[in-house]
């Protein structure tokens, strides 16, 4: 997405995900944000450049079913599948792939793919060669 958002009163945006506490938000650049998607900003959400974040995911950075609470970043180039769950303090890292119906309750390192519920690892990427 090359545009920014627009915030209503409510944090929903034209492209229908909604950012609670949208002022705590920092979005890169060239990001994408499936519809239906609820990101809570209340404690920091950082997204880099060229994420893609899947329909219907929920990133929490405030849990008030356990009280967890702390930022949540993820990392440039990192995928997420749609209907994923992201909880608070929680990385994921460059280039890693999160598959969809997930639920993400640790750090993910850089470059690897991770799916299921809780999310367990499942492979290495392997590093492409440059041309």
């Amino acid at each position: 997405m090359n545009k920014k958002p627009k915030f209503n009163k409510y944090g929903m945006t034209q492209w229908y995900w909604l950012a609670r506490y949208h002022q705590n938000l920092k979005l890169g650049k060239n990001t994408q944000i499936g519809a239906f998607s609820v990101l809570d900003c209340e404690m920091g959400l950082t997204i880099e450049d060229d994420v893609r974040v899947g329909f219907g995911s929920k990133i929490l950075t405030f849990s008030t079913v356990d009280d967890k609470k702390g930022p949540v970043v993820l990392k440039r180039g990192c995928r997420i599948g749609a209907n994923t769950v992201i909880m608070p303090n929680t990385i994921i890292g460059e280039n890693s792939i999160i598959g969809a119906n997930s639920f993400v309750n640790r750090p993910i390192p850089a470059n690897e793919i991770w799916a299921g519920t809780p999310v367990k690892f499942i492979r290495k990427l392997k590093k492409e060669k440059k041309k």
